[in-house]
């Protein structure tokens, strides 16, 4: 900061707002922060001063300067209220959020001002930035750290009865335990989100963040059904709020459609009023994916996840469903090629598949194991021989029921001569 001070006054606000450059802006804010006046007036407007510095070098790109601005900020926030306070820092952590590429800078800065509200006692903050710290490291992909913090955080806001961060942190837990594949406790710590959310008033972004997780949840059980209600419910929450991931929740309901074999209803939900809004690769992604099911082609199917790569493939969750469905397609595919033949060569069918021998000599021998249909790999001769179905005999069935009459007949018979004898 500068040696000179300008007054903490509404004209030096002012000059900053009017001045040519924003470098010459910060400079003035830079002075008027360095008043050494603690008057009430003097504070509100440093106060003011503080929150236009900020948004200036967030629009600077100035993400260190962020950083060593929080920290000189320090003996001001002794001057003023503690809720002020976490107002201000929880400001500046999200102005350098908003800074791209910043995520190991974000993950320092918070991890210094836990230790600085450990030394200052300042538990209201340090529970916020605590649970902002376990969902970057989550956005990191650093989650046993992430999970680390919170089992100790959620007991101290259960114990302060703070439900609004409760059902943050709950939600944040279900997203850890799900993305480390464990879905026992991700479904628990959701249920624990949904029952703090309860019992209070939640605001809608938070509550469309609960179904979306919902949602993913009810997909991964395969239940597509469930999960597209939810992931409605989360479209319209975000949608009314214009927020980003409305976008997301659009595109996980026609993955359910597309699952639950009614991708002929994409195209409408698509062309609807809401979805046209959304009209982007996100959707051409799915419209895609839903042709290429509706014909049953595999070869549109790949298609579409070599064009639409970073919407399908870079997408987890997308990417783990349409694995199942490209299975599927592929099983379904190679039933039909077969059906006509007693005994084909594996050449033949990868020609007709159009796709590498091995690549299909694995999946028909795989689907033989599941018992998908009868046959036998003759690998010597390159073939695969196909048997008719066996068909059921129905004299063991009859023989095993005329066996379990008669068995009853004899012991109802026993009951009635022990009666007689005594």
């Amino acid at each position: 900061m500068s040696s000179s001070y300008l007054p903490a006054t509404t004209d030096s606000i002012a000059q900053a707002l009017e001045a040519k450059t924003p470098s010459e802006a910060i400079s003035i804010l830079y002075c008027v922060l360095e008043n050494p006046s603690s008057a009430p007036d003097a504070l509100r407007i440093k106060e003011q001063a503080i929150t236009n510095l900020s948004d200036l070098l967030r629009q600077e790109n100035r993400a260190e300067e962020l950083r060593s601005f929080l920290t000189q900020l320090r003996p001001f926030f002794a001057l003023i209220p503690k809720a002020k306070t976490a107002k201000i820092v929880r400001g500046i952590i999200d102005d350098v959020a908003k800074i791209p590429g910043t995520s190991d800078l974000q993950i320092s800065l918070c991890k210094e001002v836990v230790q600085w509200t450990c030394a200052e006692k300042r538990t209201f903050l340090r529970q916020r930035v605590e649970a902002k710290l376990a969902a970057l490291l989550m956005e990191n992909k650093e989650y046993p750290e992430a999970l680390n913090l919170l089992p100790g955080l959620i007991k101290e806001v259960r114990r302060l009865d703070d439900k609004l961060l409760l059902v943050d942190i709950n939600l944040l837990e279900s997203k850890l335990h799900f993305s480390l594949r464990n879905l026992p406790k991700a479904k628990a710590s959701l249920t624990a989100a949904r029952t703090a959310a309860n019992a209070i008033y939640v605001p809608p972004a938070q509550q469309g963040n609960i179904d979306l997780q919902s949602g993913i949840l009810h997909a991964e059980e395969k239940d597509y059904k469930t999960a597209y209600s939810y992931f409605f419910e989360a479209f319209e929450a975000f949608n009314a709020l214009e927020d980003p991931r409305a976008v997301f929740s659009l595109k996980y309901m026609l993955l359910c459609k597309i699952m639950v074999s009614q991708a002929d209803d994409v195209a409408g939900i698509i062309s609807s009023k809401a979805g046209l809004q959304y009209v982007g690769p996100e959707l051409d992604a799915m419209k895609a994916v839903a042709d290429a099911h509706s014909k049953r082609s595999l070869k549109l199917f790949e298609i579409a996840l070599r064009d639409f790569r970073a919407q399908l493939e870079e997408d987890p969750i997308v990417h783990r469903h349409l694995s199942s469905l490209y299975d599927t397609l592929l099983e379904q595919n190679l039933c039909r090629l077969i059906e006509p033949f007693s005994r084909v060569e594996i050449a033949h069918i990868a020609e007709l598949i159009e796709l590498p021998v091995d690549h299909v000599e694995k999946k028909l021998s795989q689907m033989i194991l599941d018992k998908k249909f009868a046959g036998t790999l003759d690998q010597g001769a390159g073939c695969l021989v196909i048997f008719d179905d066996p068909k059921a005999d129905a004299i063991y069935p009859a023989t095993l029921e005329t066996i379990s009459n008669i068995g009853k007949v004899v012991d109802s018979l026993y009951v009635r001569s022990a009666k007689i004898m005594t």
